[in-house]
């Protein structure tokens, strides 16, 4: 046994090798958009493998709250949605609670900016409420929208009262996939076409996914950051299948390349292009892994990842990658510290404004295990084989920081106690579990 329970604090066990197979849960990211794109689309959609998880269910219930009908998301099981189309969406009766998703609120905010005569009020958890919003809420202005709320907009509860929107040519300030997204989905229903220009290449689901669905969308200028919508399409429902999240692999890719005599097979994983830097990374670190069975589901890369126990290089991460691997970068942290040599990571500034300020929360946390670790604005440097020695540790209601330390603890000397635990439950509900049966 990895680890043993309470209902909020966990000792894990330091030691042992990693050894089998896993499937690691539905991508969050696709789970989300399945949900939403279904939810205006004509017809039925049918979601295989969508993450039952709490983020995806606060996206669900905000949707059925609108009026959509969606059968219960649990494990395993196929859910279906029975679209309304583009303007189909009803004012709910109360505010619209998304948890702790900020995916669910940024994507909202472009779903619904463009519901004339309807009104809306977006609120979360203590956390979300403090996650800024303007950076989705200004580009939305510029196509007509109407949305108030805290700090001139910034923060939640956001009030959005829905407006005719115009198509615009909008440069997102940061290469964001939620700003990005948020924008595609107002322009679905905008008077003329919307044109939106990234900095750099974000995750691309949402293109290659309303695309799927019937969308009038075309992607194209340098690297394809020039993503052009022209309204009146209508979207059909449509059947998708959720490939495992490559963000949740990784707990088990870094895991598994840093314990000594250990071997993992992750089945069924989504390679898409925009979200694979962690494996790029992981090629510059020397890492013994080797991608098998690729396949394609609807226009989204799959295969398997083996991965083996190998000594690992210290690793460079700038601002050109972070936009691929931005949910890596706690359990890259991790690694860094059982590299032989000083990692450093820069351009990392988002991430200190995720569920948690993630820089400074790996630090600390990191630190308290005796990690050598500098924090600076936009990112960390790592000086790695450091000891690290088992210690009291805390999520910080982080999920990825959760088991980022879970990871850390295995490779640590001593045993280890993680305060907030169940965090881990926001991305992957059965982590837990899985260390349990892996762990020998």
């Amino acid at each position: 046994m990895a680890t043993s329970n309470s209902p909020s604090k966990r000792t894990l066990c330091s030691g042992g090798v990693l050894v089998g197979k896993v499937r690691v849960p539905g991508d969050k990211s696709i789970s989300h958009r399945a949900l939403l794109f279904g939810a205006i689309s004509e017809g039925l959609t049918k979601v295989e493998g969508i993450l039952p998880a709490e983020d995806p269910i606060s996206t669900a219930n905000c949707l059925r709250a609108m009026g959509v009908v969606i059968s219960p998301i649990r494990n395993g099981e196929v859910v279906e949605i029975e679209g309304l189309g583009l303007d189909g969406l009803k004012e709910p009766d109360d505010v619209l609670d998304c948890g702790n998703s900020g995916t669910t609120m940024r994507l909202l905010m472009g779903l619904l900016v463009g519901r004339k005569d309807r009104h809306f009020v977006l609120s979360g958890d203590s956390s979300l409420r403090n996650r800024p919003m303007r950076r989705v809420g200004r580009p939305l202005k510029l196509m007509g929208g109407e949305i108030t709320g805290k700090a001139d907009g910034d923060f939640a509860p956001l009030a959005i009262n829905g407006q005719n929107l115009r198509g615009a040519v909008i440069g997102t300030p940061v290469a964001s996939a939620q700003i990005k997204s948020a924008l595609l989905l107002a322009a679905l229903t905008a008077e003329g076409t919307t044109t939106v220009i990234e900095p750099a290449h974000s995750r691309d689901h949402s293109e290659r996914m309303l695309r799927a669905f019937g969308a009038n969308l075309e992607v194209g200028g340098e690297i394809g950051r020039h993503i052009i919508v022209r309204p009146g399409a209508i979207l059909k429902g449509q059947k998708v299948i959720v490939p495992g999240d490559i963000s949740s692999a990784a707990f088990w890719l870094i895991a598994a390349a840093l314990l000594p005599g250990s071997e993992l097979t992750i089945e069924n994983i989504g390679l898409n292009p925009t979200r694979t830097g962690v494996l790029e990374i992981l090629n510059q670190m020397d890492a013994n892994i080797e991608v098998i069975n690729e396949f394609e589901v609807a226009g989204e890369p799959v295969g398997d990842i083996r991965v083996k126990s190998s000594e690992l290089k210290p690793f460079i991460i700038n601002a050109e990658i972070i936009p691929r691997l931005i949910d890596e970068v706690p359990i890259l942290t991790v690694a860094a510290c059982f590299c032989d040599g000083t990692s450093k990571i820069t351009g990392a500034s988002e991430l200190r404004i995720k569920e948690t300020d993630r820089l400074a929360v790996m630090t600390r946390q990191l630190k308290a295990m005796g990690a050598d670790i500098e924090e600076n604005p936009d990112g960390l440097i790592i000086h790695g084989k450091k000891q690290l020695h088992g210690a009291s540790l805390n999520s910080e209601t982080d999920h990825r920081v959760a088991m980022s330390l879970a990871i850390a603890a295995l490779l640590a000397k001593g045993d280890s106690l993680l305060e907030g635990s169940e965090a881990a439950a926001v991305s992957y509900p059965d982590f837990w579990k899985d260390l349990d049966r892996l762990h020998k």
